[in-house]
C-alpha cells in the first residue's frame, strides 16, 4: 500500500495527501466515523481530512514561439491530394536533394577526407562552440577573394545552412522588427523568422527579367524596424544568377537605410555557360555581409550539415553582431566535428571537373526542360541561369478546370504520376517549379507528359 502523507493544519486536524488511495487496503477503515464528503477529491473522517490527487488530464500545453513556427512547403505539401496514377512510374522534379537519384556522386576527395577523419581518432569531441580553429581557417580561406579577404576569426560553423540563416537573423533582428525576402524566395526564412516573432516583408522579382528584383519595391518595404535585406543568388525557386551590377544596385538600396545584407550563396558557382557568379561581399567596401554557404548543394552532401556565416564587415559595423553570433552558436556547441576535420581538404582538393561535370547535367537538364515546355501553348518557363531549378508559368485562365496552381499539380500527380512543387510554395501565384537534377531520361520522360497534361487541359476557345 502507499505510505500516507500525515500533515496537521491550522484547526489540529490531519490531512492525508496520498495519490491513487483504496481504503479497502487500510485496515480498521470500517470502524471509522461516518464520512463527510466534502469534495470530489476530499473526504473528512472525524478530523482527518483524506485528499486523493485527481487524475492528470489537462494536456501540456505548447510554446508561444512553436505555435508561431510554420512552414509554407510543408503546409502545403501536406495538404495537397498526392494520388498517383498507378499505371505510370512515379517522377519526382519537387525536391532539391541531389542525392535522389544517385547520379550526382560526390568526390573522392570528400570520401577520402572523411575517412583519414575518422581513422585518426583524433576527432571524436568537442570542438569550439563556433568551429575548429583549422576549419574556420580553410573557410575563410575558400571565401578570400580579391578585395574580400576574411579571417578564421570572422567565420561561425553550423549544422546546416538553415542554421547559418536562423543564427544571422536572429543576431540582426529582436521581436517586432522586421527583415526583407525575396518573392518567390525559399520558404525557410519566413518560418525561421516567425519562431522569434520577426515580421518579414516580401519584395518582388521581376519574372520578365530573369527575376531580378524590383529595386523600387524593396527601397518602399524599409522602415525603421527593418535590420536586414535577405538576397539569395544564385536563387532558389527562380535559378537567377545576378549580374555584378545589379547586385551593386541592391546594395546601394541597402547602403542609404544603412541595412546589412544577409547572402544565401548556398548555390555558389552552379552557374551556367555565359553566367559568372558574384559573392555579394565582393562587390562592397562599405555595406556589411553576412554570408551563409556551405557544404549542401555545390558538393552534394545535403545530409552532412555542414555549414558556415562569414561575417564580411571592413568598418567594424557588425562589432557587436559578431559578439552576438559567437553567443549564439553556444546554443548548439558546433557541427559535427568529423567532418570539421574533413573540411580543409574538401575546400582545396576537389578537383574543378568535379563541379564542371555537376553544372553539365543540371545545364543539359534546363535546356531540355526549356526546349520541350517553351512550345507548349498553355505554360511558360523561364530559362534558369543556375542552381537547380526553373519555374514555368502556367495560363490559368484558358484551363478552365484548374482553379490554381495547387490543383494543377495535384491534378498532373493523378494523371502523370509527375511531382513538382507549386509556386505558392514560395508566396507565388501562377507557376510550378521544376528541379532540373534527375538523370536526363526522367527529365525527358516528365516532359513528355506535363506536355501531354497541358494538351489535355488547355483550352483557350472556351466560352
Amino acid at each position: 500500500m502507499p505510505r500516507p502523507n500525515l500533515n496537521t493544519n491550522a484547526n489540529n486536524s490531519y490531512n492525508l495527501n496520498i495519490e491513487n488511495l483504496n481504503l479497502d487496503e487500510i485496515p480498521g477503515h470500517n470502524s471509522w466515523p461516518a464520512a463527510n464528503k466534502t469534495t470530489d477529491t476530499d473526504t473528512r473522517y472525524s478530523g482527518m481530512l483524506i485528499t486523493r490527487k485527481a487524475p492528470w488530464t489537462t494536456p501540456v500545453k505548447r510554446s508561444a514561439s512553436s505555435l508561431r513556427t510554420f512552414n509554407p512547403i510543408r503546409s502545403i505539401v501536406d495538404n495537397m491530394k498526392i494520388e498517383l496514377n498507378p499505371e505510370k512510374t512515379k517522377i519526382s522534379l519537387a525536391l532539391g536533394d541531389p542525392t535522389i537519384y544517385g547520379n550526382l556522386d560526390i568526390s573522392a576527395v570528400m570520401k577520402n577526407a572523411m575517412v583519414d577523419a575518422l581513422e585518426t581518432a583524433e576527432h571524436n569531441g568537442y570542438t569550439a562552440s563556433s568551429g575548429s580553429p583549422e576549419a574556420r581557417a580553410a573557410v575563410a580561406e575558400y571565401h578570400s577573394v580579391p578585395g574580400s579577404q576574411v579571417t578564421a576569426e570572422e567565420v561561425v560553423l553550423t549544422s546546416g545552412c538553415s542554421q547559418a540563416l536562423d543564427m544571422c537573423m536572429t543576431a540582426l533582428a529582436d521581436s517586432g522588427d522586421n527583415i526583407l525576402i525575396p518573392k518567390p524566395g525559399f520558404s525557410i526564412y519566413q518560418t525561421l523568422s516567425m519562431t522569434n516573432n520577426i515580421s518579414v516583408k516580401f519584395y518582388k522579382l521581376k519574372p520578365e527579367a530573369s527575376w531580378e528584383v524590383d529595386l523600387d519595391h524593396l527601397e518602399s518595404l524599409v522602415d525603421a524596424r527593418t535590420k536586414a535585406i535577405i538576397i539569395n543568388n544564385p536563387s532558389n525557386p527562380c535559378g537567377s544568377v545576378y549580374s555584378a551590377d545589379h547586385i551593386k544596385q541592391i546594395l546601394a538600396v541597402a547602403e542609404r537605410h544603412r541595412l546589412p545584407i544577409i547572402a544565401d550563396e548556398i548555390y555558389d558557382n552552379i552557374v551556367f555557360r555565359g553566367q559568372k557568379f558574384h559573392p555579394v561581399a565582393s562587390l562592397s567596401t562599405r555595406v556589411p555581409v553576412l554570408t551563409c554557404n556551405g557544404l549542401t548543394k555545390k558538393f552534394l552532401v545535403p545530409g552532412w550539415r555542414m555549414a558556415w556565416i562569414v561575417i564580411n564587415d571592413r568598418n567594424d559595423l557588425l562589432c557587436d553582431v559578431r559578439e552576438g553570433l559567437m553567443c549564439l552558436s553556444q546554443r548548439h556547441l558546433a557541427p559535427n566535428s568529423l567532418i570539421q576535420a574533413a573540411l580543409p581538404a574538401i575546400l582545396s582538393s576537389v578537383p574543378e571537373q568535379h563541379f564542371i561535370k555537376t553544372r553539365h547535367i543540371v545545364e543539359r537538364n534546363a535546356y531540355t526542360v526549356y526546349g520541350m515546355l517553351s512550345n507548349v501553348e498553355g505554360i511558360d518557363p523561364i530559362m534558369p541561369q543556375g542552381a537547380f531549378y526553373m519555374m514555368v508559368g502556367i495560363d490559368l485562365e484558358n484551363m478552365p478546370d484548374i482553379d490554381n496552381e495547387v490543383k494543377f499539380t495535384e491534378m498532373l500527380i493523378a494523371e502523370q504520376s509527375v511531382i513538382c512543387l507549386p509556386s505558392t510554395c514560395f508566396e507565388y501565384p501562377g507557376y510550378f517549379r521544376v528541379v532540373l537534377n534527375a538523370p536526363h531520361h526522367l527529365t525527358v520522360e516528365a516532359c513528355d507528359r506535363i506536355r501531354e497534361f497541358v494538351s489535355d487541359h488547355y483550352n483557350p476557345n472556351q466560352e
